[in-house]
């Protein structure tokens, strides 16, 4: 193994992460870094127009929990990344609105931090998880009375889009479904970090904010009126980043899941052979995408307070520190090769770790394992369209979200039909 050394901010010919990303074969990507690299590899997050915008790429599932779990050593308040900090990042970026600093619990440490982590966890403990399952299954029931008569579906466009949304957006915030198209339309440029991701971001905040002015001319039993009560969010800059915080995340992180256990409950032998009543069922599926290719494949970021070493590379202070979630599951100290043996292993990062851990880990498996269940049993027989087709990506250095999930069944002689309970008003949002 060879190692590079200097500095990051003199490295140039980086591989831009956005291409590791997309690899067709990401575990063979991995490798080819640590072979180079170790378990800290140097990355090009956006070419800029000023310079080259690097960071480190974390390998290593200990070298990642080593970082997350020390909140004296890294940061996750964005003001200390250094080329932030000096201007050399351009203001209109696409990294921007990952990686810039905003007031919510995402970007911020310590005490802050922990007062405004705290509206979160209240609100989704206070959540009726059997009132949600039994809302998210008739949604999802719904959802496929649109194509079971048609005999093929594309299982984003028609389904995984609608679920996070129609649940997190709409059952948890009262957000309507005109509302909740627009905001996934922005969500996806934001997590696509690209040209137009400032733009989406934008649009996000517009309709939060005209969600806001609902809510307190008309206040409701969801988290809206939670957030807008509560005594640690202190104005409406605070709560619209609050609610962006957890309906991105669980927008976008529950759409990947649900899409990657279908595409896993389908196209995996292991799986989709035992589809009806196998001993490789969806809870066993739901890990296997949590370890290798889960819903944030590389999570930014962290930023050392100090100079120090990480795997034996010397890391400056303010160099960005990327989480690579998806590499910690293919990290060869902790991996056996051996699937089957593997089928229980829960040492993922799928969630991240430490302070930052997601809050919502127990409804997003609810939403995400209710959904594929529901899909598989409203869908009898369903298949790939084409079991050999690559699976095309939305482009993003962050996530590897299926653009299209094709599949074909028989077609039902008459259509399902299922009353969605009660939802948020229509009137919601003007």
């Amino acid at each position: 193994m060879t190692r590079s050394a200097g500095r990051l901010a003199d490295m140039t010919g980086l591989t831009p992460l956005a291409d590791i990303t997309a690899s067709r074969d990401l575990p063979a990507a991995y490798a080819r870094l640590r072979r180079q690299y170790g378990q800290v590899a140097p990355v090009l997050l956006e070419k800029g127009r000023q310079r080259e915008i690097n960071g480190w790429l974390l390998l290593g599932h200990r070298e990642i929990l080593d970082v997350v779990q020390d909140e004296r050593r890294f940061a996750r308040d964005p003001n200390h990344w250094r080329d932030y900090a000096q201007g050399l990042v351009d203001p209109d970026s696409g990294l921007g609105p990952m990686m810039f600093p905003r007031d919510n619990a995402y970007f911020a440490d310590g005490d802050t931090h922990r007062r405004l982590r705290a509206p979160l966890d209240e609100g989704l403990r206070e959540l009726d998880q059997h009132a949600m399952q039994r809302r998210i299954r008739a949604i999802c029931t719904e959802l496929t009375r649109g194509f079971v008569g048609r005999g093929h579906a594309d299982l984003i466009a028609e389904y995984a889009s609608y679920i996070p949304m129609l649940t997190v957006a709409g059952t948890m915030f009262g957000i309507d479904l005109d509302h909740g198209r627009r905001l996934r339309d922005g969500l996806l440029a934001l997590f696509g970090s690209g040209t137009d991701s400032q733009d989406g971001y934008r649009d996000v905040q517009q309709i939060l904010g005209e969600v806001l002015h609902a809510r307190k001319a008309a206040p409701a039993g969801d988290l809206t009126t939670a957030f807008l009560h509560h005594p640690n969010l202190r104005n409406d800059t605070e709560v619209m980043q609050e609610m962006l915080l957890m309906i991105s995340a669980g927008y976008e992180t529950t759409a990947i899941w649900i899409a990657r256990t279908l595409l896993l409950m389908l196209g995996d032998p292991r799986f989709s052979g035992n589809i009806r009543g196998g001993t490789l069922g969806v809870n066993e599926a739901l890990d296997e995408v949590l370890r290798l290719d889960p819903p944030m494949t590389h999570m930014p970021a962290r930023f050392p307070l100090a100079d120090c070493q990480i795997d034996g590379r010397r890391i400056e202070r303010g160099d960005a520190l990327i989480l690579g979630l998806a590499a910690a599951g293919f990290d060869p100290r902790i991996h056996t090769g051996d699937w089957w043996q593997e089928i229980d292993n829960r040492s993922h990062l799928g969630f991240s770790a430490g302070s930052h851990t997601c809050p919502a880990k127990i409804p997003a498996r609810l939403i995400t394992r209710v959904a594929v269940e529901t899909a598989l049993h409203e869908l009898p027989g369903v298949t790939l369209a084409d079991p050999q087709a690559p699976v095309p990506l939305i482009p993003s250095p962050w996530t590897r979200h299926p653009a299209h999930l094709h599949v074909v069944f028989p077609a039902a002689d008459r259509l399902r039909t299922a009353a969605v309970p009660p939802g948020p008003p229509a009137t919601a949002v003007p």
